[in-house]
This record gives C-alpha cells, sequence and structure tokens, in this order.
C-alpha cells in the first residue's frame, strides 16, 4: 500500500488512527498495540498477501534468538547465536535478493548455464532484516532487552516505517511505545504529523515524480543503444539524482508525520544533504539511518579507522560496496557504492594533504562554492549506475556527459524536433531545465522540512537542536489557522495531482 494513495489515506490510515486512539484512550493500551500490529501487518499483505509468512518468520525467528541471547551467560554461546542470527538474516536477504544475481554472475563469468527461477522480491525485506540485525546484535551487547513479542512485533512491523525505514534500533522504539501517551489522540502530534505528511506528499508528487520524466528518456535511449550527447546526458542524471532525493526524503518525510500522529518519533532520514560542500557531509545528510547501521555494523568491525590510514581507506570501500549492494542486486550498484567509497576516500587524503600544509581553504567563498560545484557533480555521475539498467546504457550515458560524443542534441530531442515540432521540443527542453533550476533553488536557498517544522520538532527531546534550527521567521511553521489553510490548499492541489498517476516508491521494493 502507498502513502500517495487514496485508499491508504481516506481509508486504512483513518482506520489506524481512530482504533488506536479509542483503545488508548480508554487506557487499553496493550489492545491498541495489538490492533496496530494487526494494521501493520494488513498494510504489509496488500501487495502481496503470501509474503506475510516470510515477515511472520523473520520476526519469530529472531525474537526467538534475542530471548535465548539474554537467557545464556556464557560468552560462547552467545558469540554462537549471535552468529546464527547474522547468517540468517543475511541468508534470507540473500536468497530472496541475491540469489539470481549470484547464478547470473557465474554464468557470465564461467560460460555456464545454470538456471533458477525468477524470485520475487518481497517489499520491505533490506529494511526490514537490517534492522533486526541491529537488534540481534544490541543484544548481543548486552544494550537492549526484549521479553514481550508483541513489543517486538510492533517494533518490526510498525507500518510508518516498515517498506523503507527509517532504519531504527529497539532502544529508539520500544520506550516511547510503552509511554501512557503513545496512540493516543493529541491535537499537537496530529497537527505536527499532518504538515509533515502534506510536505512529503508535494515532495513526491510535485517534485520527484516530475523530475522522473525529465530523466527516463535519456536513459531509455541509452538503454536502445542510442547516442547520447553532452546536455541531455547531464539533465538526465541531475533530474535523476534530485528525484531520487526528493522521492526518499518524501517517503522519510511521511514516515515521521505519520509516527508522529501516533504520538512516536522516527529518527531523521535527510538532511539537507545537496548543501553538503563535500561527499563526506553528503553522506552525514544523506540516508542517515542506513549510514549509521554500516558505520556500527560494518564499517567499525572491520576496524574502521582504529588500525592505520590504509586500512581505514580500505574498510570505507569495502563499506560502500557492501552499501552499494544493497540497494539492488546488480553490478551497476556495486560500483555506483565503489565510486561513492572511492570519493569518501579521496575527501579524507584531500583533508590531509590540507592540514599537512596548513591550508585554510574553507574560508574562501569561492573554495566554498567549487567544492559544491564539484560535489554535486561527482555523486550526479555516480547516480547514473544507479539509474541505468546495464553497464552499457550507464557507459553511453556517462560517455555522453563527458562530452566523448559532442556537445550537439541527442536523437530524441532532435526526434521531438522534426517530429513534434519547435514548440514541442522547448517546451520539453525548457521545462526540464525550468524544473532543475527551479529545484536546485529549493534544496540549495530554502530551510528544509525540518527547519520549516522547527517549533513541532522542538516538542521531541528525541531531536536535538542543530537539526531543526533556522533563523528565519517567514517559513516557520505555527499551528495556527493560516498554517492549516495552508496545508489544506497545498494537500487538495496534490491529491488533484496524485489523481492522474500514482507512482511507487523508489525504494518500495529495495
Amino acid at each position: 500500500m502507498l502513502f500517495n494513495s487514496y485508499v491508504f489515506l481516506f481509508l486504512f490510515l483513518p482506520l489506524a488512527l481512530l482504533g488506536c486512539y479509542l483503545l488508548a484512550g480508554r487506557g487499553w493500551q496493550r489492545m491498541a498495540m495489538v490492533y496496530l500490529v494487526g494494521m501493520s501487518l494488513f498494510f504489509y499483505g496488500w501487495w502481496n498477501p503470501v509474503y506475510l509468512w516470510l515477515l511472520g518468520a523473520s520476526v519469530g525467528t529472531n525474537f526467538l534468538l534475542g530471548m535465548a541471547l539474554n537467557r545464556v551467560g556464557d560468552a560462547v554461546s552467545r558469540r554462537g547465536l549471535l552468529v546464527v542470527g547474522v547468517v540468517f538474516n543475511l541468508a534470507l536477504l540473500g536468497y530472496f535478493k541475491y540469489a539470481n544475481f549470484f547464478v547470473d554472475s557465474v554464468n557470465d563469468a564461467f560460460g555456464s548455464s545454470f538456471t533458477l527461477e525468477a524470485i520475487v522480491l518481497p517489499l520491505a525485506i533490506s529494511f526490514f532484516t537490517f534492522q533486526q540485525i541491529t537488534y540481534i546484535v544490541d543484544t548481543w551487547k548486552g544494550i537492549v532487552k526484549e521479553h514481550s513479542f508483541l513489543h517486538y512485533c510492533l517494533f518490526v512491523t510498525f507500518f510508518p516505517q516498515l517498506l523503507a525505514g527509517p532504519i531504527v534500533h529497539h532502544k529508539e522504539m520500544l520506550p516511547q511505545f510503552k509511554q501512557a501517551s503513545a496512540m493516543r489522540f493529541n491535537y499537537s502530534n496530529l497537527a505536527v504529523g499532518s504538515a509533515l505528511l502534506v510536505l512529503g506528499l508535494f515532495k513526491k508528487v510535485i517534485m520527484a515524480d516530475s523530475l522522473g520524466a525529465y530523466a527516463a528518456p535519456t536513459f531509455e535511449l541509452a538503454e536502445q543503444g542510442g547516442t547520447v550527447y553532452f546536455l541531455p546526458g547531464w539533465i538526465a542524471a541531475i533530474a535523476f539524482t534530485l528525484g531520487v532525493y526528493f522521492d526518499f526524503s518524501a517517503y522519510s518525510d511521511m514516515a515521521l508525520g505519520l509516527a508522529r500522529m501516533f504520538g512516536i518519533h522516527l529518527p531523521i532520514n535527510f538532511l539537507s544533504p545537496m548543501k553538503a560542500r563535500n561527499i563526506i557531509e553528503l553522506w552525514q545528510g544523506w540516508h542517515i539511518t542506513l549510514t549509521r547501521f554500516l558505520r556500527n555494523y560494518i564499517f567499525k568491525p572491520l576496524g574502521g579507522a582504529q588500525r592505520g590510514t590504509v586500512r581505514r581507506h580500505m574498510n570505507t570501500l569495502i563499506t560502500m560496496l557492501l552499501g552499494g549492494l544493497w540497494h539492488g542486486a546488480s553490478w551497476n550498484f556495486v560500483i555506483w557504492g565503489g565510486l561513492n567509497g572511492l570519493f569518501l576516500v579521496i575527501n579524507h587524503l584531500w583533508i590531509n594533504v590540507c592540514q599537512r600544509l596548513g591550508w585554510q581553504l574553507v574560508g574562501y567563498r569561492s573554495w566554498r562554492l567549487l567544492s559544491h560545484f564539484l560535489t554535486f557533480n561527482a555523486f550526479c555521475a555516480a547516480a547514473v549506475f544507479f539509474k541505468a539498467e546495464t553497464m552499457s546504457s550507464a557507459s553511453a550515458v556517462l560517455a555522453g556527459m563527458f562530452g566523448f560524443n559532442g556537445f550537439a542534441m541527442s536523437q530524441f530531442l532532435y526526434g521531438s524536433l522534426v517530429n513534434g515540432g519547435v514548440v514541442n521540443f522547448l517546451l520539453f527542453y525548457g521545462q526540464g531545465l525550468a524544473m532543475i533550476v527551479w529545484t536546485l533553488v529549493m534544496v540549495l536557498a530554502l530551510p528544509n522540512v525540518y527547519q520549516i517544522m522547527g517549533s513541532g520538532m522542538a516538542q521531541a527531546s528525541f531531536y536535538p537542536r542543530r537539526l531543526y534550527r533556522y533563523r528565519g521567521q517567514r517559513l516557520l511553521w505555527r499551528p495556527d489557522w493560516r498554517w492549516a489553510m495552508a496545508m489544506a490548499l497545498l494537500f487538495i492541489y496534490v491529491l488533484h495531482v496524485m489523481a492522474a498517476d500514482v507512482q511507487e516508491f523508489i525504494y518500495f521494493q529495495f
């Protein structure tokens, strides 16, 4: 079930809220949890009920492993249970997500002809698998203990963050669910949550879906073996990168808003990554909970930065390669992760050079602008591998972007000019450029959603003030009739646009 669908907005969500408000309001907190778990399972099963068994098996097995870890005191036995838990989760993820990829790679490498029936990727398996790995590891470390199967089910299946995160920790969520205020009607929570939901819908329906239209033709042309030229290649890469940002950050905003309606605070997942002046800053603000997982559960166990400079850079590359593979079962995703890992290594090396030479370049405005320009364009160039279906199509787009095919129009746009006339050509080209410029102004010059929601975010100690601090006043959200009217009008506009075409989120099946 999609957040940006009528059945979710006007049927599922009202029923979920009403049931929880009535039950929790009467003091039946446990019944409210049962109801919310049931609604979350219905939400998950809406796409394909068959895979409810998979989610149930994963939840049940991990809960039993956690219980065993809490009861066993022997260090060797506990480590064995940890290994069993991690292997179980990775094996489940590996079979459904990577089995076909592995067989195809073996066939390509050795010329063999092994066959495996196509495996349908279950929704959210990457997210709920990583989330439960954090639970197993944190239980092994003694950080968390869970003795209630109901609480654990709610931790994993809570529908606002079930399909695409944020990837949360047990210790972040369970104390909130146990609070007396959780799942009860609260005007402030409903107002803040509704505003976040509407702003997220705007980012998805108006921004992300529109940007995708200007990226698709060039990538389709490359897939068909056509020639991609300089300007269309960059328009496609930038439009896709911005589209992914708005798509996934929109989901995260909506997840935070929906959770807030139930009195629950989810961790922030995006924090103005496009304003970053280097790739390190960018990844500190992009998909924050995944970056946190990769850092704490892959980078640090590999040795982190504690075993010398060379080992640190190797650990960074390995972590980002695995992060790329997590995004999809394709060598394109591995290359995308590897490129970002390489960018991070280069960034760290450059910082070391500047420190040794005593350069303070960050103090120069021209250098900051250049740094931002290089960071953004490097990230967009790497994103070509994220979007392209094959290595050959990615290479074709990159060849055009770097001028190897000249600086003329692509065949697609030339065909539009010949067949559709000058007006259609200018409309498509002009609208694409205008959309990108407008989007860049939004992400670079305007405050992010959490800064706009400053006073609403300040109600939760869960969020440090630095995340939403904003000096401006005109765009600050306030719980008054003006903002209520603005959100209502924006919601109506989004619904009007959404009626024409409801599109899935990019991370819908990760």
